[in-house]
């Protein structure tokens, strides 16, 4: 492998600009006005692949945005390794809190701040930087697939369609995936489980018109109060969601597996100096990294109605408006979620007032397993370049597609993640350090060589 680093030394500057070159996309999925751009990020990511070795490499069309797609088989006999990722990112909102524009890749503090950053262009560029490195110097040890989506942001929607459609092509032992984190650069650790989601939108009437407050305040229901207050009572005293069976399904972890995961290097005065809050919030009886991990939760995401201009006008609006998220663990159905979830809204919803739950996206929980030869693998890479045995982790965050590869194509995913929780993905000023950046593609190499040994 030391080809492979000296590889690595030699063009880092090359990796940096190319990444900065992707960078600077705006690949917004949400917004149809960004479709231009994000194809334009989709033929980038081709033509990068194209340029470092792989083969059949085309951009799949779908109902949505298109789908990259590339492979370089040089053996039967090897085991083949399918690479997912996402070239698409979150909007960049609210714009005012960057500390510089969010599509001018910038450097600061050994970080590249721009949105993407870490979630998940430079992630999944690591990938194809990998990839060239180990052609470069024939030192490929598995057959590799690509499949890099454009509508990972916006819940991957046409993503199974496709996956179904090209069962056969996408055929491998292992998938491999960096859309999540580790511990600390001192504390490598790979991710081995994820929440579910049911992500929906709600909508509250009240009048048929916005009305003036003065004259008709007090007597008309406003829909921003009934929403605020309906949203309140989906938690107790205890911040327990009150939906009535929404922890039917909670696979319960043992005490021995919560003592566990709360070994893992945690500092609490620091993350709360990191967040620059007074104090922790959340479920009763579970501490944060157990409220962040094995525990469902509801959060409102956006919240809006009536007048928000500048200056005064004094209206009862006609309609309120949130989008709402549940994160679900194991055993939760994310359907199943959404259905009970609209039946309580509508239910607690006074006369005063009509609603309307319209659902957008959801995704299953997944659990992978630390006994595999592919966990194994993936944790001899790590120890390879961070001398230290990786910490298995849950995480909070979700990736749906990952219980869609293992029920569709019957693969489980190995998710070598290289980001940190303080790179504010889905934030403002989105960052990842130059130090993960190049870590990411120094350790990949390692796994396709350990994962080809385990497998002769």
């Amino acid at each position: 492998m030391e080809n492979l680093n000296a590889y690595l030394e030699a063009n880092k500057e090359r990796f940096l600009a190319e990444l900065f070159d992707l960078l600077r996309m705006p690949s917004i999925s949400a917004d149809s006005k960004y479709a231009g751009d994000v194809r334009k990020t989709g033929e980038f990511i081709k033509e990068k692949l194209i340029e470092a070795g792989a083969d059949k490499v085309e951009l799949c069309e779908t109902a949505g945005h298109p789908i990259v797609y590339g492979e370089k088989m040089i053996n039967p006999d090897l085991p083949t390794v399918l690479v997912y990722g996402h070239y698409d990112v979150q909007p960049p909102d609210p714009l005012d809190l960057w500390e510089t524009p969010p599509f001018e890749p910038t450097i600061r503090n050994e970080k590249i701040y721009a949105r993407g950053a870490c979630d998940d262009k430079g992630q999944m560029y690591m990938h194809v930087k990998a990839f060239e490195s180990m052609m470069a110097n024939e030192e490929l040890a598995c057959n590799v697939k690509f499949m890099i989506e454009g509508e990972e942001e916006i819940g991957s929607y046409n993503l199974e369609t496709f996956v179904k459609n090209n069962a056969e092509r996408l055929a491998a032992d292992v998938i491999i995936l960096s859309d999540t984190s580790i511990i600390a650069n001192d504390c490598p650790s790979i991710t081995v489980g994820l929440r579910g989601l049911s992500y929906v939108e709600v909508e509250v009437t009240g009048p048929n018109r916005d009305l003036h407050s003065g004259v008709y305040g007090g007597a008309v229901g406003n829909p921003i109060n009934v929403l605020c207050d309906m949203i309140a009572s989906m938690h107790d005293e205890n911040m327990h969601i009150t939906i009535p069976g929404f922890y039917d399904d909670v696979a319960v972890v043992s005490d021995a597996d919560r003592k566990a995961m709360n070994e893992a290097p945690f500092s609490l005065e620091d993350y709360k100096a990191d967040l620059e809050i007074g104090d922790v919030h959340g479920e009763k009886s579970y501490t944060t990294l157990e409220r962040t991990s094995i525990r469902p939760t509801l959060d409102v995401n956006g919240i809006w109605g009536g007048y928000i201009g500048e200056g005064a006008k004094t209206v009862l609006p006609s309609k309120a408006y949130a989008k709402i998220s549940m994160r679900l663990v194991p055993n939760q159905n994310s359907e199943k979620i959404t259905e009970i979830f609209q039946k309580h809204f509508e239910s607690i919803a006074p006369a005063s007032v009509k609603v309307k739950v319209t659902p957008h996206h959801g995704g299953e929980p997944a659990v992978t397993p630390t006994d595999s030869v592919e966990y194994k693998a993936a944790s001899r890479a790590y120890e390879a370049t961070f001398g230290k045995t990786p910490i298995p982790e849950r995480s909070g965050g979700s990736i749906p597609i990952v219980e869609m590869f293992e029920r569709v194509l019957g693969i489980k995913s190995v998710m070598m993640g290289f980001g940190l929780d303080a790179d504010a993905i889905h934030s403002p000023n989105e960052s990842y350090g130059l130090f993960n950046y190049y870590k990411g593609i120094e350790t990949i190499p390692y796994f396709f060589k350990y994962y080809a040994e385990m497998k002769a």
